[in-house]
């Protein structure tokens, strides 16, 4: 919960002053409904969090475009490290002509996949918040059951 001493924000654990009194950080905490009251603090619900990647802080949705790029280029970046994993083989096989296992070919092939569908999912969202429910999928009993296509594993070569 959050509170208002005259309708202003008052912040929890610190200090405050009203009316020429000091009150300690810990007063909100331990005082009463009555106490705060007395002194005209009321308690509010806390003010509604959005998700910043796809909402400024008042909850107004980001430019559709502006967002996608955001998370085109992070999937592009996430492309880029899962690939990054195996180069030291890749390079290995310019180098010296050592095989490639087919365990880290079919990973990075399913890697550049993966971008490439995602992409497509995410240029396909025609609403911010379509393109939220895309990200963030839909779980039924702890499983998720819809959402964008998920990053392959990275394959035990053990």
């Amino acid at each position: 919960m959050a509170f208002l001493l005259d309708g202003k924000p008052l912040p929890v654990d610190r200090p405050f002053s009203y009316k020429d009194i000091n009150y300690p950080r810990n007063w909100l905490r331990l005082s009463t409904p009555e106490e705060k009251a007395a002194i005209n603090i009321t308690e509010v619900a806390d003010p509604k969090k959005y998700n910043e990647t796809y909402y400024t802080g008042s909850g107004t949705a980001k430019p559709l475009a502006e967002v996608k790029l955001v998370l085109l280029a992070e999937d592009k970046e996430t492309a880029y490290q899962l690939l990054s994993i195996h180069d030291w083989q890749v390079i290995r096989k310019a180098e010296k002509g050592t095989a490639l296992s087919s365990k880290v070919v079919t990973f990075r092939d399913s890697v550049r996949a993966t971008c490439l569908t995602r992409e497509t999912e995410i240029n396909n969202a025609k609403t911010i918040a379509e393109l939220e429910t895309l990200m963030n999928g839909t779980w039924v009993d702890g499983k998720r059951t819809a959402g964008i296509t998920v990053w392959p594993e990275n394959p035990d070569l053990s």
